[in-house]
């Protein structure tokens, strides 16, 4: 029997209060299948993530990039879903260092113009993506540390009815 198909969501909150936390979360059944083929800066509701009272209904989220199953990461500029060879400049994918060794030690160096060819995954997300950034466009009723069980969710207070006997 196959292994059953998962990305890993790491949602992160922009909100200026939560100080830029983010969470782990995956996603599996059919919610997987509402991810094939979007593109990085598409935006998805938040229902779609997570399951039970894990589930963000009411949020809505927007796909920030990701990476397959060996790290490599997906770049926003690169059409479709495979891998691709491509000469960069330091951004996603590679940091625009060299590192020379002399007499025993190793230096780095960052010159300007310093390009790399290196393979990318494009931008749409396919069965090879593995993990799949996202950030918080619209929050929505329940807080982000009650939903992950950081926090412990105030139980409804019931109010005594009008009638008594």
């Amino acid at each position: 029997m196959a292994a059953e198909q998962a990305f890993k969501a790491v949602i992160n909150d922009t909100n200026p209060t939560s100080s830029g936390r983010a969470f782990g979360i995956e996603i599996t059944g059919s919610n997987y299948n509402h991810f094939l083929g979007k593109k990085i800066g598409d935006s998805v509701d938040g229902m779609f993530i997570g399951e039970g009272d894990k589930s963000l209904s009411g949020y809505k989220l927007e796909i920030t990039g990701g990476s397959d199953l060996t790290g490599r990461p997906m770049r926003p500029e690169l059409d479709g879903v495979g891998i691709k060879s491509v000469l960069i400049t330091a951004g996603i994918g590679y940091k625009g260092k060299r590192y020379v060794k002399k007499r025993g030690k190793v230096y780095r160096y960052k010159y300007d113009g310093l390009r790399r060819r290196r393979k990318l995954r494009g931008n749409v997300i396919g069965q090879d993506t593995r993990q799949i950034n996202l950030k918080i466009t619209e929050a929505g009723n329940r807080s982000l540390d009650a939903i992950f069980g950081l926090v412990e969710e105030a139980a409804p207070v019931e109010e005594p009815s009008g009638e008594e006997e």
